[in-house]
């Protein structure tokens, strides 16, 4: 470029940054970002504020953490979880001021489902403990996890199950059981959603009697090209609603969540490869199983970070 003779202007230079900052860092609080950059924190927020309305960054709800908007980001393959993130957090923000109960968005790995996002600090009914990103969850006793297991690919699911059953460790003991199996997917799929295992409390391993995290939950995949790249649940304390109570008034909500996830992921041209698991690109969704957005079937009466 040529040498101009003209000033430059200071709080771009700043702006610009606060950019370069986030792109190192990928995530960072506000204090993160006052001491890597040296600009006083008022400043910084109205900075922050700044680029939030042009669409540059944006914030996680889970932990207030900042985080480049990945139309500043290099994409390749179709595999960033904060992209889904990204996309889905709004719709979580939206959902949880409609119900009032927080959500999780959890996404498979090979064993089990990671928390990734949570509605949890806007909820006004509950808030789940602090920190759950990163949190395992067990994927066959999890609403999340057996969502995820009852609409995903019929190879991956078995991929899944398989490495499961190979592990002797508590908690995988449904891994070894294909006819109890069949029974609890078959009946996810025809109700459109899941729900906890009944002795699961929120730990991955031990029984409600063990320990009990005084919660309930149900979840739905969010689909695209056949593949689940994750699901969304809705959590709720038991003493406070049946599970009869939360499908009738709440359900609706995050079918409608979900589809504007899987709507928006589209516009986006987010392809199958997110949270997928390995070897399962092409393979065929499971025969029978219903759309987020089809009705629900009759309601059945039947954790940190609750699935």
């Amino acid at each position: 470029m040529r040498h101009y003779k003209v000033k430059t202007i200071q709080a771009l230079e700043r702006g610009v940054q606060v950019m370069a900052a986030l792109r190192e860092m990928r995530a960072a609080s506000l204090h993160d970002l006052h001491l890597n950059t040296g600009i006083p924190k008022p400043t910084l927020t109205r900075i922050l504020y700044t680029l939030y309305l042009q669409g540059l960054v944006w914030q996680r709800m889970a932990d207030g953490a900042f985080l480049p908007s990945h139309i500043m980001l290099q994409r390749g393959r179709l595999d960033d979880i904060a992209w889904l993130v990204e996309i889905a957090s709004p719709v979580l923000e939206e959902l949880c001021e409609r119900v009032m109960w927080p959500s999780v968005l959890s996404v498979p790995r090979l064993d089990h489902m990671e928390v990734v996002e949570t509605n949890s600090p806007r909820a006004h009914y509950d808030e789940l403990p602090a920190g759950p990103i990163g949190f395992r969850a067990n994927v066959l006793r999890s609403a999340s996890g057996r969502a995820y297991l009852a609409f995903c690919p019929d190879a991956e699911r078995g991929a899944v199950l398989r490495r499961l059953a190979e592990r002797d460790v508590a908690g995988h003991e449904l891994a070894r059981d294909p006819v109890a199996m069949r029974r609890i997917l078959a009946a996810t799929r025809r109700r459109g959603f899941s729900v906890r295992a009944p002795d699961f409390g929120g730990h991955y391993s031990r029984t409600r009697r063990e320990a009990d995290d005084g919660r309930n939950s149900i979840a739905m995949p969010i689909r695209t090209g056949g593949h689940v790249l994750g699901c969304v649940n809705l959590t709720w304390r038991r003493r406070a609603l049946t599970l009869t109570e939360v499908v009738q008034r709440y359900a609706g909500d995050l079918r409608a969540a979900i589809t504007t996830i899987e709507n928006r992921l589209a516009d986006a041209g987010v392809g199958p490869a997110i949270g997928a698991g390995e070897g399962t690109a092409g393979e065929p969704p499971v025969a029978g199983a219903p759309l987020p957005g089809r009705p629900l079937g009759p309601a059945v009466d039947v954790g940190p970070a609750p699935q």
